[in-house]
């Protein structure tokens, strides 16, 4: 027996088939083109994602018979359609764009944020979907109207890809639907206060399931199979990381970087602009966690080959790192589409410090990679302060994982070990167990933790002043990036 694991992520889509050890057999991957009609805004033709899951579905399932499928997407990123066609009344506004961070300033002058931080758990910030929703309602012609008169079903990708796959299934999963600012983590339900406050018509939004449910059934591959697995891709991760203990912490570095901590039934309130969110809900039983999101993890390693031409492929960066001159201290603030957790500044940009005429592409390459282990530092900095049950281990995963060079700053930075596991696709390991658990074809949840396999522990070999003296460096570019 067999799961099909569907990956749909910011800049390409991955299928994975995993046998009923959760052992990968299979995998096929696809880029799709990145949108940015202006500064700061960040789109996708969902047609685009639609075509590359059906693609790479096909084609990593076509010697396997799939018995379930799970489906893990990039969250927040908002897409609009109509009921009848499925077809998308514009592109997606995705999770990375800041068009409606003027809007945001509006909400917090008028006081909202604690009201939705209460309910939600998160800021007002345009990283969520819900200001990403207002904007096609008052921007795309004749959309409030035909949603005023239920034409319109709103949804994050998950949903969207479902409705589509299984012929107009309007479903998603709770960690999704706790990433758009409109859904009360304590009762489990959309907000109507929160939505009449946004104008943004309920009859939009779809039913919330757990995240091992019944979705639907889908002809994709020529025999119908059930979807029984959705989870938002860093809850994916976490649970993939068999991350289900309080206290246990993971960080997966794809196009972002997203640290989760989970903190079991109790839902932390963050005195550090972290986010309270929902790591997964099974059995109708609720794990919270806190969440630091970086927005710009890999897409510095993309910028470095698409915007530089300093490399040609991701695995390049190391080799230039490590040869580097390290008397050129050069700092790297990839605010590209601002800054997230724990500085929440939308209209920051990115800046470079400390050029020389003897930079070049192996600096810019190690100042690159060593931005992620900054940043990841602010994220756990605030975790400690605000839980004092945060792990000395940190897990990870995802494409900058898998560089040794990465890692061992990471752990030189943070000053703890750092844990990287056999399989770091866990974002589709997690939805490929939560499908197969519901399916009966995988064990439980303590049979899950007991596979996890450790590739390597990076331990920190930097002594403590000069981490200081780093990470100082990086906290005076960062206010400076700022204006502070």
């Amino acid at each position: 027996m067999t799961i099909l694991a569907i990956d749909q992520g910011t800049t390409s889509t991955r299928a994975i088939v995993f046998n009923d050890k959760l052992s990968p057999l299979t995998v096929s991957q696809r880029e799709f083109p990145q949108h940015f009609p202006r500064s700061g805004w960040v789109e996708h033709d969902p047609r685009d994602l639609l075509k590359t899951v059906k693609d790479t579905a096909r084609e990593a399932a076509k010697d396997h018979r799939i018995a379930a499928i799970g489906i893990t997407n990039q969250r927040e990123t908002v897409v609009l359609w109509d009921r009848r066609t499925g077809e998308p009344l514009a592109n997606a506004i995705v999770w990375q764009d800041r068009r409606t961070a003027r809007f945001c300033e509006h909400l917090h002058g008028e006081g909202f944020e604690e009201r939705i931080t209460k309910a939600t758990g998160l800021l007002i910030d345009p990283y969520f979907s819900a200001t990403k929703l207002k904007w096609l309602l008052d921007e795309v012609p004749d959309a409030r109207a035909r949603a005023e008169r239920g034409e319109l079903a709103f949804g994050t990708v998950d949903c969207f890809l479902i409705w589509n796959l299984t012929g107009g299934a309007h479903v998603t999963d709770v960690t999704n639907a706790c990433r758009t600012m409109l859904f009360n983590i304590g009762t489990g339900q959309w907000d109507a206060e929160i939505c009449a406050m946004l104008d943004i018509p309920m009859s939009l939004l779809p039913e919330v399931l757990d995240n091992a449910a019944e979705f639907g059934t889908t002809g994709l591959l020529g025999y119908d199979v059930p979807i029984l697995g959705v989870a938002g891709d860093q809850q994916a991760a976490t649970i993939g990381q068999a991350c289900f203990k309080p206290g246990m912490l993971k960080s997966t570095y794809g196009t972002g970087c997203f640290a989760l901590l989970n903190t079991g039934e109790e839902r932390v309130e963050s005195s550090h602009r972290l986010l309270t969110t929902i790591a997964y809900r099974l059995d109708g039983q609720v794990c919270y966690a806190l969440e630091g999101s970086i927005f710009v993890a890999g897409a510095v390693v993309q910028w470095l080959r698409d915007s530089l031409g300093i490399i040609r492929d991701a695995p390049e960066t190391q080799a230039l790192a490590e040869k580097a001159d390290p008397q050129q201290e050069i700092v790297l603030v990839p605010a590209f589409t601002g800054l997230g957790a724990p500085w929440w500044e939308p209209d920051s940009r990115g800046a470079l410090f400390g050029l020389t005429r003897g930079t070049g592409a192996a600096e810019f390459a190690r100042a690159a990679l060593e931005s992620v282990g900054y940043q990841t530092r602010d994220l756990l900095e605030a975790m400690r302060a605000d839980w004092s049950g945060t792990p000395d281990v940190l897990r990870v995963d995802g494409g900058m994982a898998r560089s040794d060079w990465a890692m061992q700053f990471l752990a030189d930075m943070i000053g703890a070990p750092v844990d990287r596991p056999r399989v770091t696709e866990t974002t589709a390991l997690g939805v490929a167990w939560l499908a197969g658990m519901k399916a009966g074809i995988c064990g439980g949840m303590d049979d899950f933790a007991r596979g996890w396999d450790l590739d390597r522990r990076f331990d920190p070999v930097m002594e403590e002043p000069e981490r200081a003296r780093r990470y100082g460096l990086w906290q005076r570019a960062v206010k400076a990036t700022i204006g502070v």
